[in-house]
């Protein structure tokens, strides 16, 4: 094959997007050994606890966030591909309050999968990079019977402007800048709904990162995360977690994707709804007010969502006439996740 016609990449692979993480549970016991490690000096973040990026002290005034994030295709189109793969690498960036400097490719591909098509991935990538703020300075391909792409990604940020998943206290507001969905709309929802999300998967988080850094009188966030692979359950949990405070969200408050609703109601799920759920169940208690229909949409894997982030009420209401979510509050108690 010469050309990009008739391809569909999801053919190619088992399980794509950031379904394709490992369970929450076992790398998290690995994580806790590499942490034991240690870290020392100017390593404002790394492992103990770990964030969604690295960050690391270079003078007074800069810090380097760095991240890497890669996985098989979850849509068809190698353009799609590409920019989704990119715009989830750098999101880890802007939840940590930085700005995209840098990017390489992390890239592998059967031998036998068309140029045009990995010109497509790349060109689409490089895009989206650029649109970031950043640009793309190279990268290293390996051969692979399954297509796997994503970026390592550098940025910067104030040493004492680092927005960590900790922090969120009683009181403060919830909110989250996209739908939640992907999972089980490209799994089971109809080509409009599929369009759709795509079209928010291709979405960077910079605009939303600029605007959260202008809360609580430009202090930015109390905490801040990206919802991806662990589903808002997951990463509400982290939030939880560290700020060791409760998070309790209103199912009807939630954003969802076009078609994601009927397509739960229709009993769609992915592999990594089960993962997901193993690993949190004990963590998270679902009310008589919530229906499952929503408790999966919170388990449910996302690719490139949005930020969610812990901010005071009042700014939680200018971000709601800005067509942002505030999905629930952050209460007193012991750590854990409740959807009423």
């Amino acid at each position: 094959m010469t050309t990009t016609e008739a391809l569909r990449l999801t053919e190619w692979t088992a399980c794509g997007g950031c379904a394709a993480k490992w369970g929450a549970a076992p790398l998290r016991d690995l994580v806790a050994r590499l942490a034991a490690a240690g870290g020392a000096g100017d390593l404002l973040v790394g492992l103990a606890p770990f964030d969604d990026a690295a960050v690391l002290r270079l003078t007074d005034d800069i810090a380097l966030v760095s991240t890497t994030d890669f996985f098989p295709p979850l849509v068809d189109d190698p353009a799609d591909f590409g920019a989704i793969a990119a715009a989830n690498a750098c999101s880890d960036v802007f939840a940590m309050g930085g700005r995209v400097r840098l990017a390489v490719n992390v890239a592998a591909f059967p031998e036998r999968l068309p140029v045009a098509a990995i010109e497509a991935i790349f060109g689409a990538a490089a895009d989206v990079v650029a649109d970031a703020g950043g640009i793309i300075a190279g990268g290293h391909t390996i051969r692979s019977e399954e297509p796997i792409f994503g970026l390592a990604v550098q940025g910067t940020v104030h040493p004492d402007r680092v927005w960590a998943k900790g922090g969120a206290r009683p009181g403060d507001a919830v909110v989250l800048s996209k739908p939640l969905g992907t999972g089980i709309v490209l799994a089971g929802g109809d080509e409009a709904d599929r369009a759709a999300a795509i079209g928010w998967m291709r979405q960077l988080n910079r605009a939303a990162a600029e605007r959260l850094a202008e809360v609580d009188d430009g202090a930015g966030p109390r905490a801040c995360t990206d919802v991806t692979g662990y589903g808002l359950f997951g990463h509400g949990w982290e939030v939880a977690e560290r700020g060791r405070v409760a998070l309790r969200f209103s199912a009807a408050a939630l954003p969802l994707h076009q078609g994601a609703l009927a397509a739960a109601q229709a009993g769609v799920r992915t592999g990594g709804d089960a993962r997901n759920r193993a690993s949190l169940q004990s963590r998270v208690t679902v009310g008589d007010g919530a229906s499952a229909e929503h408790e999966a949409l919170c388990y449910d894997p996302q690719t490139s969502g949005g930020l969610l982030a812990a901010v005071p009420p009042a700014d939680a209401a200018a971000l709601a006439d800005e067509g942002w979510a505030v999905v629930g509050e952050v209460a007193d108690g012991p750590p854990g996740v409740t959807l009423g």
